[in-house]
């Protein structure tokens, strides 16, 4: 498996699917049929609204189909504020500067650093539990980006024990909150 493809496919195939989606989609098709053909013949059978609404739907409306991997582990607090500033900091001193509109742990920018520089699967990996809460909440929902994502755990080494476990204890009890300024 070609990972860098893998992974810069997954990133085009993790995105809103506007009409850049569409436009690109025969280049990733041709590039990686083989590694995504549930997702790319399930959409093949979709029109262009009936995607839109499932990705809205799936991944802006349900917490647990999160696409920020930060807010896996640290969720709405200000500890993924610290954690999204090292990750730009990391982007940064790989010679990444992010668009002022994209959080650096949106996954399909997650993707396309770890696509195009070596230090990107190590961030990957330190999100892995997330990975894995995000694949089993899309199975759960039946929904075709679930083989997008399988595929892009399938590039990393296994989950460990501990991977699953923190995914587990995530599905459970969800990500952090804080309750800044609220007297109880």
């Amino acid at each position: 498996m070609n990972h860098p493809v893998v992974r810069q496919a997954a990133a085009h195939l993790l995105a809103y699917p506007d009409d850049r989606f569409w436009a690109r989609l025969p280049l990733v098709r041709e590039a990686a049929q083989p590694h995504f053909p549930a997702f790319l013949d399930r959409v093949a059978r979709m029109d262009h609204g009936e995607l839109a609404a499932h990705y809205v739907e799936v991944f802006d409306l349900k917490r647990r189909c999160c696409l920020y991997l930060t807010y896996y582990a640290d969720g709405d607090t200000r500890r993924r504020g610290e954690s999204l500033a090292r990750l730009k900091a990391r982007y940064r001193a790989a010679g990444w500067e992010l668009c002022d509109d994209e959080l650096p742990d949106f996954l399909p920018v997650v993707l396309e650093f770890a696509a195009l520089d070596p230090s990107g699967e190590q961030v990957l990996k330190e999100h892995r539990a997330g990975l894995e809460l995000l694949r089993a909440a899309l199975a759960e929902e039946g929904s075709p980006y679930e083989s997008v994502v399988s595929t892009v755990c399938a590039t990393l080494p296994p989950a460990s024990a501990g991977d699953l476990r923190a995914a587990e204890r995530l599905a459970a009890a969800g990500p952090p909150a804080e309750s800044v300024g609220v007297y109880r």
